[in-house]
């Protein structure tokens, strides 16, 4: 089988890497709590040693060949959370810039030194041929330390995220083999990757990013009976709302206790925390599981038709009524019915839901025969019932009624932990809903839901997330600023040019290469200036409000600066 050609734009002699500026500022320093950034995801600086002394601990325990397997695979994830990067930053690069990425950031992560040697690729073809040299091998150095010299290259991680990136940029596998390795006493360590097929040993190659070991055999066996009991588990089991936290477990606990008694249940907590949801659960943790739950939104249904609603109607009860209509207690007959807002309830309608709630009859609208109805009522409510029935807003007679065995439900500002559950949950439903893959969260988004204060509680976290799955476009994380647009890192540090800290107010200007340009500029720092000034006014097509923004000024400073220099080049002979 012949390999396809390589793609025209490719070249067999790649010149050195592009400027990294780009991803440098991409490293952010956030001192004031403790975290790394690259991009959006957090990272962490550890020792080499610390790994080291991992590496060799786990030799010593499982063998080298587990080991290997490791951390090949654990590169080539770090390789693959990498590749997402590549084309968002150089969009608009050629496909050697665009793929520098990866072996830029590799660098800058103080993994190994990498230098090109040959890049041919064809991403219409998926063909790949690469060669790249690698100097200062963090793992070569470990292993030669622990272990000294040995007969098989070493660098097991930097493999893997090697072929990890390059298969996540192609869409297709392509997994890197070391030629030389400074752990066995080369000079240098040498690479080449090309697509799996492409390998004689293609079989004992993929191996080493396989996971088959004893521990994830065990794994896989736990996971499959998980399934299994999930299956023959009894229905209320599938009920279980997602929480652990303390908050949570509490209010379940209590619906759990109530789920087997008739008593009525009064739902209480701020709007959105999910209150219809917890009344489903209540329902199908109960026996009436099999029959009809209802619910009705108090609030929604006009004063005027909600006795109708609930209680039912004889034909001609009112103008327009045709024909006898069951209510909602007759609809729910033998289940649940779920009144939501039941605060909103008129006066002479919460008379009426009274006594049904005594005598276990409806009457309808109409009609002078009462039904009998066997109903499990649930009510809910954000209003302060009690401070209601002080007001004359609500009777009292009925608050003591439903108030006999209350649940309160918590804000999900109170349940941090719940969160990400809860955000990862609702990703898969709603890319189900959707057609879509199931996205991702990055660090940075999982940290900004966790920070939001969630006025809106779990219906505005369906939101965020639902939007988020629509706008979700393939291979690539969700981000922070997909969730909440604007949205930046806490004040830290990132690094310049040549390898310091600098401030993050000043990491979005490349300072060296603005340098550079001032010198060459005959006009000096003003007319630098007056270059930005014009590039701006005419990048805006001539709106000084939207150049001003731009350059972060008013519109009236802009103008100010710009009338000041046309005076000072009318003034010049």
């Amino acid at each position: 089988m012949t390999a396809p050609q390589p793609a025209p734009r490719s070249s067999s002699q790649p010149a050195s890497f592009p400027a990294d500026a780009d991803l440098r500022r991409l490293i952010h320093f956030s001192t004031s709590d403790g975290r790394i950034w690259l991009a959006d995801q957090r990272m962490v600086l550890i020792h080499a040693a610390a790994l080291g002394a991992l590496r060799k601990e786990m030799m010593e325990s499982v063998g080298p060949v587990q080991t290997r397997r490791y951390f090949t695979r654990a590169g080539f994830a770090a390789g693959e959370r990498d590749a997402a990067l590549a084309r968002e930053i150089r969009s608009g690069a050629s496909l050697y810039d665009m793929f520098a990425v990866g072996p830029q950031l590799h660098m800058l992560e103080g993994a190994v030194q990498v230098k090109p040697i040959r890049f041919d690729a064809n991403p219409q073809t998926g063909y790949f041929s690469g060669e790249y040299q690698w100097e200062h091998s963090w793992e070569a150095e470990v292993h030669t330390r622990n272990f000294g010299l040995q007969t098989e290259p070493v660098c097991w991680m930097l493999i893997g995220y090697a072929s990890g990136y390059t298969s996540a940029f192609m869409g297709r596998t392509i997994l890197f083999k070391e030629t030389a390795c400074v752990g066995k006493g080369d000079t240098h360590c040498r690479i080449v990757g090309k697509p799996l097929d492409e390998w004689p040993d293609a079989d004992e190659l993929a191996a080493w990013f396989k996971s088959e070991s004893l521990i994830s055999t065990l794994q896989n066996l736990q996971t499959e009976v998980e399934s299994l009991r999930l299956e023959i588990a009894p229905e209320a089991n599938r009920t279980k709302l997602i929480g652990q936290s303390e908050a949570f477990r509490s209010a379940y606990e209590l619906l759990q206790l109530a789920a087997p008694t008739k008593v009525t249940v009064l739902l209480t907590g701020e709007t959105g925390v999910g209150k219809e949801r917890f009344a489903q659960a209540l329902h199908a943790l109960s026996p009436r599981a099999n029959r009809p739950f209802v619910a009705v939104n108090c609030a929604a249904i006009p004063h005027a038709l909600i006795e109708s609603e609930l209680f039912g109607a004889e034909k001609g009860a009112y103008t327009g009524s045709q024909a006898a209509r069951p209510g909602r207690f007759e609809r729910a007959e033998g289940g649940t019915l779920f009144l939501d807002e039941v605060g909103e309830l008129p006066m002479e309608v919460q008379a009426k839901l009274l006594r049904v709630i005594q005598e276990g009859e409806v009457e309808r609208l109409g009609s002078t025969q009462s039904r009998k109805v066997d109903v499990r009522l649930v009510t809910a409510t954000n209003q302060d019932l009690s401070c209601a029935v002080r007001e004359g807003r609500f009777r009292a007679d009925l608050y003591y009624r439903i108030n006999v065995y209350p649940v309160v439900i918590p804000p999900l500002r109170e349940r941090q932990c719940d969160i990400e559950p809860l955000a990862q949950a609702m990703l898969e439903r709603f890319a189900r809903l959707h057609g879509k893959a199931v996205p991702t969260l990055t660090d940075h988004a999982c940290e900004a839901l966790r920070r939001y204060a969630w006025p809106g509680n779990v219906r505005e976290l369906e939101n965020l997330v639902e939007r988020a799955v629509i706008l979700s476009r393939p291979n690539r994380e969700i981000e922070a600023r997909d969730l909440f647009p604007g949205i930046e890192f806490p004040a830290g540090a990132s690094v310049d040019q040549r390898g310091q800290l600098a401030d993050s107010n000043a990491t979005q200007i490349d300072c060296q290469a603005l340098l550079d340009q001032l010198r060459n500029c005959a006009g000096g720092l003003e007319g630098l200036e007056r270059a930005l000034l014009r590039e701006a006014v005419d990048k805006a097509k001539g709106n000084l409000s939207a150049a001003a923004r731009m350059l972060g000024l008013t519109r009236p400073q802009l103008s100010y600066r710009l009338s000041r220099d046309q005076d000072k080049e009318g003034q010049q002979p």
